[in-house]
């Protein structure tokens, strides 16, 4: 007798979703995936143009992407061999996952936090043990460096600043987290460049057990391309890089990374409006009845009210998509935005105001 075609699969598949954006991904006003509003300029697009379309592209890229990783090394001011760059962060949280977990081992995820960690950890049937944020939303440092101990944790994922909270640790809760237990730390900083936090870079060579990861989607507005990095000491990457899938990222990827590093003010100029922006958003959200704004460290706003699902939906109705994150722990009735351009950010703030 032939069986079912799911006893074939991976049984963990039971408990997991397919990746998907309620709303969809196209709207008048954009503000539910934590984009730039600035898409790079033409000119640097032609720049990149001109020198990629030189490229054989009937020939493969290298195994790794060596030219952007020095390129991003260089700029870090760091060693080539502590870092490796990927197609996307999401790819390399694969790759980091699948070097670290396995059936048996135990991970420690913040809850909330972002879905694909526990997704990831999942698919490898490895245990998780969660952490629940505070009723603020903050990270409950206590709660993780006690939980990691008494759970002997193999492996600590921070998001940092944290998506879908928008709130940080502090380099130095980091550090006392990467220093309390012989877990691998894997902190998250795809939000950094809009936090009020620093970097917790400089730690790598003082904790062999932390990973950076950083994406180039959020404030170098390179979300299209899929860039990616982690950073770790050169012995610890040499393990973590065993499982990359090779050949994964293209030299388009590579041409435009060098050329957006190399006309940086670009990006400091972004996340200096967001930053502006992101500020002047939040005076406005205090400003209205039924609506609870967070301090954010993100380049997005969490807002709780008192129905999301039909703000949500009346919004959506406006031509104006947010995403709802009500289904996380801890966040029932919230509603997530980006900061957008100065009239989409306003007619947001309008809507809200007349609903």
């Amino acid at each position: 007798m032939k069986k079912e075609i799911g006893y074939h699969l991976n049984p963990a598949l039971k408990n997991i979703a397919a990746y998907r954006v309620e709303g969809g991904q196209q709207a008048e006003i954009k503000l539910n995936q934590n984009e730039s509003p600035f898409d790079v300029p033409m000119w640097l697009k032609e720049e990149i143009m001109e020198e990629f379309i030189k490229e054989p592209w009937n020939r493969y890229p290298d195994i790794l992407p060596y030219q952007g990783m020095h390129a991003y090394a260089d700029f870090l001011g760091i060693s080539p061999d502590s870092v490796m760059m990927s197609n996307g962060s999401n790819e390399m949280l694969y790759t980091i996952f699948l070097a670290c977990l396995g059936p048996g081992r135990k991970i420690l995820i913040p809850d909330p936090s972002f879905s694909l960690y526990e997704k990831i950890a999942l698919l490898l049937q490895s245990q998780i043990v969660t952490v629940p944020m505070r009723a603020d939303l903050d990270f409950d440092l206590e709660a993780i460096v006690r939980t990691a101990q008494d759970e002997s944790v193999n492996f600590i994922v921070l998001s940092t600043p944290n998506n879908p909270t928008g709130k940080s640790l502090s380099f130095e809760e980091i550090r006392l987290i990467a220093h309390s237990s012989a877990a691998i730390v894997l902190v998250d900083e795809a939000y950094i460049e809009f936090s009020r936090q620093c970097s917790v870079l400089e730690l790598i060579e003082e904790l062999p057990n932390l990973v950076v990861l950083r994406t180039m989607s959020k404030a170098l507005a390179l979300a299209g391309i899929r860039i990616g990095f982690a950073i770790a000491t050169p012995l610890l990457m040499a393990e973590i890089a065993k499982p990359k899938i090779p050949f994964a990222s293209s030299r388009l990827a590579e041409i435009t990374l060098t050329k957006v590093l190399a006309n940086y003010s670009l990006v400091t100029d972004a996340v200096s409006y967001i930053l502006h922006e992101r500020e002047r958003l939040y005076a406005a959200l205090l400003d209205i009845d039924g609506v609870e704004p967070f301090l954010s460290d993100t380049n997005f706003l969490i807002i709780r009210v008192s129905d999301a699902r039909a703000l949500f939906q009346s919004l959506q109705s406006e031509g104006i998509l947010v995403r709802n994150v009500s289904g996380y722990h801890l966040m029932e009735n919230c509603l997530r935005f980006n900061v957008g351009l100065v009239d989409e950010n306003q007619r947001l703030i309008e809507k809200l105001r007349s609903r």
